[in-house]
């Protein structure tokens, strides 16, 4: 189907920084062409300071909506007029959609990443995970992933400003869900590499090892992964980070992040729109 840019056109875009290595522009672009949608979509690099004034700003050019990445998905929420449950349960959003000139946040990261693993035949019930984050995705994840049925989740973050985010997080799912979370310090080996060692899913949600520092790792100490421990990683650029080097020389299955992207993709454009994504055909021209 042909598609060309009209005087009626309307945009979405992505707001982040960086964002230059993005596949988004191209997985919504060609969707839009599939379809017939007269959208198009962009990315912008954000410094934090200007959020507020570019979100106005995107407002008052009537866009479509938006996506968020690091490190934007929490520091949006202040510039919004309302949040779906599950953005305010998560507390941070990856997705925006104007509605007659609201913004409506929303976080499909959760849902995006819990999909994906049913392309590695990866089922979450019953089973222990350990999970590298608090930040917005990696709260996303960790909600879902307790009310998909995960028994047991150990939140792994540094002893900084995200600390208390990591506590609430467990709180959260400890108060609202079935799940059993705790929360624990890189520095406290000992209990990090038990954790490891019960848990059957390992998830890094942080951007440690994202280009270009790509020589980086959460986990120092490889021989802590074993055999029985799916290792994934929610970063895309590059495909195989350092840790999921180091997990495969251990015999580790592994995954990253480009399936996530595509189903949290999938879910974003149904957001905005209302209609399904042509997920086979995006898949074979992307992620293939």
């Amino acid at each position: 189907m042909e598609y060309n840019i009209t005087g009626r056109t309307r945009l979405g875009c992505l707001l982040g920084t960086p964002v230059s290595h993005s596949i988004s522009p191209m997985m919504y672009n060609e969707t839009f062409r599939l379809l017939g949608l007269d959208l198009v979509y962009l990315c912008f690099d954000t410094k934090e300071a200007d959020l507020g004034t570019l979100v106005q700003s995107l407002k008052e050019m009537n866009v479509f909506g938006f996506n968020l990445t690091m490190p934007d998905k929490e520091r949006i929420l202040p510039f919004l007029d309302d949040l779906t449950p599950a953005a305010r349960m998560i507390g941070a959003v990856n997705t925006v959609k104007n509605e007659n000139g609201r913004l409506i946040g929303h976080n499909t990261d959760g849902v995006g990443y819990i999909r994906s693993l049913q392309d590695f035949n990866r089922p979450v019930q019953g089973i222990e995970m350990t999970l590298l984050g608090a930040g917005g995705a990696a709260s996303s994840i960790a909600i879902q992933a307790a009310l998909d049925g995960v028994s047991v989740l150990h939140i792994v973050n540094r002893k900084g400003r995200s600390w208390e985010n990591a506590l609430r997080l467990a709180n959260t799912i400890n108060n609202q869900t079935a799940c059993k979370a705790d929360v624990l310090s890189y520095d406290e080996e000992d209990r990090l590499q038990e954790c490891l060692a019960n848990s059957s899913l390992l998830t890094n949600a942080t951007s440690v090892g994202m280009a270009p520092d790509t020589e980086q790792t959460p986990i120092q100490n490889p021989s802590w992964l074993h055999s029985d421990l799916f290792v994934s990683d929610i970063i895309y650029n590059p495909r195989q980070t350092r840790l999921l080097k180091d997990a495969s020389q251990r015999g580790c299955p592994t995954g990253n992040g480009m399936y996530m992207l595509l189903y949290q993709g999938e879910a974003a454009f149904h957001f905005w729109t209302g209609l399904d994504m042509p997920v086979e055909e995006i898949r074979k021209k992307y992620f293939s």
